[in-house]
């Protein structure tokens, strides 16, 4: 699967948010090293806690159906479903990747329509809390 067509998958994602709050809808798309892909947007709740970005959405879709191993994901986001800048993933999203991914892990951040930028997890959570800390 290309970027391009990854990108693309997660502004279809968009479109199903549920964001009556905040208005704000994110897609994602997230790639297995397999070569399936798991779609995410993100589900607001009104008392806030309850709610899910779109990346740990396709995460746990694809954890639940017993992948792990992950290649790339793409984001994307706008205020009222109209890409208008970068949506980089949160601190929490991030650290789920952390659990997951290696350092080299791909984040697409879709700036608008199918302009999008290229980082790494490792650059997005450099001094990060891995699994291996633990087990050391």
């Amino acid at each position: 699967m290309t970027d391009k067509e990854l990108v693309l998958k997660a502004i279809e994602a968009m479109k199903n948010s549920y964001s009556p709050y905040s208005d704000f809808k994110v897609g994602s798309a997230l790639l297995t090293e397999s070569g399936k892909v798991y779609t995410g947007c993100n589900i607001e709740n009104v008392a806030f806690g309850p709610s899910i970005c779109a990346e740990r959405v396709a995460f746990f879709k694809a954890i639940s159906e017993g992948e792990k191993n992950f290649s790339k994901i793409a984001v994307v986001g706008g205020k009222g479903g109209i890409i208008s800048s970068s949506t980089p993933p949160c601190g929490v999203c991030r650290q789920v990747m952390r659990e997951f991914c290696s350092d080299d892990f791909e984040i697409l951040i879709v700036r608008e329509n199918e302009n999008y930028g290229k980082v790494l997890l490792q650059d997005l959570l450099p001094y990060s809390f891995k699994p291996e800390i633990l087990s050391k």
